[in-house]
C-alpha cells in the first residue's frame, strides 16, 4: 500500500505512488518488504532487473534485495570490483548512468563495463542514490535495455528516496549476517598480513574475483578457517586452504 511504502514522505508525485502502490499490491505479500519493493520499482520504471543497497559508508554496503538473479550477479561483481555505477553513486551523490554505447565505461568503469555485458548483452545500468534524513543511505540500481527509463530524473529520484525511507522504517528486518561476517574476516585477514583494514579488503575481493566467486562467500570461508592468507619467502601475498572448519 502507498502507507507501506513511506508514511513519512512529503510532497510525491500521487500518480508515481500510485504507481507504485499498485506494483506492490501485485508482488506476493510473503516476500520481504525490500524484495517487494525491488520488483515494484523495476515494473514502475521499465527496467528489466533491479536490486536495492544500503550503505554506511561508500566501502560498506549491503544489497539487501535483487528482483531476479541478473541484479544480484550485478551486485556481486561491483562489490568484488570495487568499481561501478554504484560505488560512484554512494560517493558523489548523483544518478550515475552507464552502458548502452555512451563511449565513456571504457574509461569510467573499464573492469566493471566489460563484465556486466558479459552477463547481460548490450544495454544500461542506472545508479540512483537514496536518501533519507538528508544524506545518502543506499541506491536503488537497476538494468535497463537503453539509457531510457519510463520515468524522468526527478521521478526516478523521487521514487528512489520513498524507497529510502521505507528501507530505514525496515532494518530490524534485514540480515546483516553477511555484512558481519565480512568485517570479521576483513579483520582476521588484517591480523594475518599485518596490513591495514582497507588493503585486507581488497585481497578479498582480489581472492574473490580470482575464483569469480561473492565476497560473502570469501569471508565465509576466511571466518571458518578454511582459507587464510601469508607470506612466503619472496613476501608475496599466498593462500592456504584447508578442509578443516
Amino acid at each position: 500500500t502507498v502507507h507501506e511504502v513511506g508514511r513519512h514522505t512529503v510532497g510525491a508525485a500521487p500518480d508515481l505512488l500510485e504507481l507504485l502502490s499498485r506494483a506492490l499490491s501485485r508482488a506476493d505479500r510473503s516476500l520481504p518488504l525490500a524484495t517487494r519493493l525491488c520488483q515494484a520499482s523495476a515494473t514502475v520504471l521499465g527496467a528489466r532487473s533491479a536490486a536495492l543497497t544500503v550503505a554506511p559508508t561508500a566501502d560498506d554496503r549491503l544489497t539487501v534485495a535483487t528482483a531476479d538473479g541478473l541484479a544480484a550477479r550485478i551486485e556481486g561483481l561491483g562489490e568484488v570490483i570495487g568499481e561501478g555505477p554504484v560505488q560512484r553513486a554512494l560517493s558523489e551523490d548523483h544518478i550515475v548512468v552507464s552502458g548502452a554505447d555512451d563511449g565513456r565505461d571504457e574509461h569510467d568503469f573499464p573492469v566493471f563495463s566489460h563484465a556486466v555485458e558479459a552477463i547481460t548483452g548490450p544495454g544500461a545500468y542506472h545508479a540512483v542514490p537514496m536518501h533519507a534524513g538528508g544524506r545518502v543511505v543506499g541506491v536503488l540500481s537497476l538494468v535497463t535495455s537503453s539509457r531510457t527509463l519510463a520515468r524522468g530524473p526527478e521521478d526516478v529520484q523521487l521514487l528512489a528516496d520513498t524507497i529510502g525511507l521505507s528501507l530505514l522504517g525496515d532494518l530490524d528486518s534485514l540480515d546483516w549476517a553477511p555484512r558481519a561476517e565480512v568485517h570479521q574476516a576483513t579483520g582476521m585477514v588484517t591480523a594475518q598480513l599485518r596490513i591495514p583494514p582497507g588493503d585486507a579488503l581488497a585481497v578479498l575481493r582480489a581472492h574473490a574475483y580470482a575464483r569469480s566467486t561473492t565476497l560473502d562467500d570469501v569471508a565465509d570461508e576466511v571466518v571458518t578457517r578454511r582459507l587464510s592468507f601469508a607470506y612466503d619467502e619472496e613476501h608475496a601475498v599466498q593462500t592456504l586452504r584447508t578442509d578443516d572448519g
